[in-house]
């Protein structure tokens, strides 16, 4: 990627200690325009600390965090908003704004700017890719959980930055809508932005990541491409169960590893037995 695409957000050094528990050690990495780089890993390895230190929402214990070369701790906070957007897994909304109402509010950091004159343009066509036009008078309370996520990933595309960064984005939707969002977030990508995003889900990784982080344990096991990180025996040591990678016409699909015939017959004859009794 850095041959040909511009580097526009990278970690030094990285590490965050909280309650003397140390939740990231020494997390190093690049990120360039024009990828989606996906941040896997175990709970606990530390995906959504280290999305947060690389917003700039959480400050490093040691280390420093470039966005577009500069040290992002020491932009203000509008600056930054123009520069990157993110989307937290969930959205604190306090009253009860109207969902096209939440979209709009992406659209604060260009207040009293030119491309203020953008925006119904951008929100509209926000909630067109987050599939929410319909939602657009809805209370944002009166939401599903899916319909509340792609409302805020709405919120996250009309803010209009050069760097996403998404915290579990699909966590709360069903199949439909996690290949739509994935398919808008490469989308967005490949107009030369950066897309950073956590995600439990390891097929849908590998099938829309250009590179994969895997974190473990606060550090990093592996960082490259899918094929180079989606391995039996990496995913295996780092998630502490076995994991069978296949490649299925070309796309890999990663799932569990499971002892089918230990404990379905097992149970039956004990339930079997108290039934007897």
């Amino acid at each position: 990627m850095s041959e040909t695409f511009p580097k526009l957000l990278s970690a030094e050094a990285i590490s965050v200690t909280i309650s003397d528990n140390e939740i990231l050690k020494e997390i190093s990495l690049e990120a360039y325009a024009g990828e989606v780089l996906a941040l896997v890993g175990p709970n606990g390895a530390g995906k959504s600390t280290l999305l947060g230190v690389l917003a700039g929402d959480l400050e490093p214990t040691r280390g420093r965090v470039l966005l577009r070369g500069q040290e992002l701790g020491k932009l203000k906070a509008k600056e930054a908003s123009r520069e990157r957007a993110v989307m937290l897994q969930e959205q604190q909304v306090a009253f009860g704004f109207r969902a096209q109402e939440i979209v709009a509010m992406g659209r604060s950091p260009w207040v009293r700017t030119p491309e203020e004159d953008l925006d119904e343009q951008f929100i509209a066509d926000a909630m067109e890719r987050a599939d929410i036009t319909g939602l657009a008078q809805r209370l944002y309370p009166s939401l599903s959980g899916g319909e509340k996520a792609r409302t805020t990933f709405a919120k996250t595309l009309a803010q209009d930055t050069g760097v996403l960064l998404l915290d579990e984005p699909t966590a709360a939707l069903d199949i439909r809508h996690q290949e739509q969002l994935f398919a808008t977030v490469r989308d967005q990508a490949s107009s030369g932005r950066l897309v950073v995003v956590v995600v439990h889900d390891l097929t849908l990784a590998a099938a829309w990541a250009d590179r994969i982080c895997v974190l473990d344990r606060g550090e990093i096991a592996a960082i490259g491409t899918p094929r180079e990180v989606l391995t039996e025996a990496l995913l295996g040591a780092v998630y502490e169960h076995p994991v069978k990678v296949i490649d299925h016409d070309g796309d890999l699909i990663v799932v569990p590893g499971r002892n089918k015939a230990a404990s379905p017959t097992s149970v039956s004859q004990q339930e079997a037995a108290c039934l007897g009794s």
